[in-house]
């Protein structure tokens, strides 16, 4: 398949809240099979077109095309079932649960067990269930943290339970795993690592799109770049290209190009 088909599709997405317009007419592509990084000084919009395009927030205005196919970002769930999975910038695991039971859950949209099943618990309940477990204890070996699968989520390291959060989506196959600042808080061979699992991910078929706010991170990571700023795209294309943007050296140094 090719890396120039285009998976994702955003077209004039526009999100108020109040007197302020926090996306306007932000429009993008991501191709299949490639890292693309949303990048931004604080407050640019990232976040928010973030949560737009995976149904936290419902859009003012907006086209939306995943594989080829119209979807309508209005319900969280109803994304991840289109096939889009995500992260947040703040950890949301259940702290509670062991790593393999975080994963698992993760597989929820994909499986076919309904509530009377859960009750009933008949033959194909219990092979699926089997057939869960088995692939939530393979993504975390493919995250590097296999051998905790047992251990409380919050009794993990930081960098760990970023790996865990990742293997969670992983879990929906998602045709683009979106995810918001997964190196935020980590040290640098915390950061080096993650680069090293985001790059076997891209290698594996996936298409990941990135918020990052570590520029050395996604200018030696990702395939093409959109900068915001105050919720307007000011640049799109290759890292060499935008990093040499005289409007993305202005947003981001708060001084001309000169």
């Amino acid at each position: 398949m090719s890396n120039h088909e285009i998976l994702l599709s955003v077209q004039g997405v526009n999100k108020r809240f109040g007197g302020l317009q926090a996306l306007s007419e932000v429009g993008l592509e991501i191709r299949k099979g490639e890292i693309y990084g949303l990048i931004g000084p604080n407050g640019a919009g990232k976040t928010t077109f973030f949560n737009v395009i995976t149904g936290l927030y419902t859009p003012d205005s907006g086209e939306f095309r995943l594989a080829g196919t119209a979807y309508q970002p209005t319900a969280v769930h109803e994304v991840a079932r289109a096939g889009i999975a995500r992260t947040f910038q703040n950890i949301r695991l259940f702290g509670d649960m062991t790593a393999l039971e975080n994963v698992m859950v993760g597989r929820h949209v994909r499986t076919k067990a309904g509530v009377i099943g859960a009750i009933l618990r008949p033959a194909s309940v219990r092979r699926e269930e089997e057939e869960v477990e088995d692939m939530a204890h393979d993504l975390l070996e493919y995250v590097g943290i296999g051998k905790y699968a047992n251990f409380t989520a919050r009794n993990l390291s930081y960098g760990h339970q970023r790996r865990l959060e990742i293997a969670r989506a992983l879990a929906t196959e998602p045709k683009l795993l979106a995810l918001d600042e997964p190196a935020a808080g980590m040290n640098a061979t915390e950061k080096v690592e993650l680069r090293g699992l985001l790059d076997k991910i891209r290698s594996d078929g996936r298409t990941i799109l990135l918020i990052e706010h570590d520029v050395k991170l996604v200018m030696g990571l990702c395939n093409r770049l959109t900068v915001l700023d105050y919720g307007k795209v000011i640049a799109q294309g290759l890292p060499q290209e935008v990093q040499n943007n005289p409007a993305v050296i202005e947003a981001y140094l708060g001084t001309s190009a000169h």
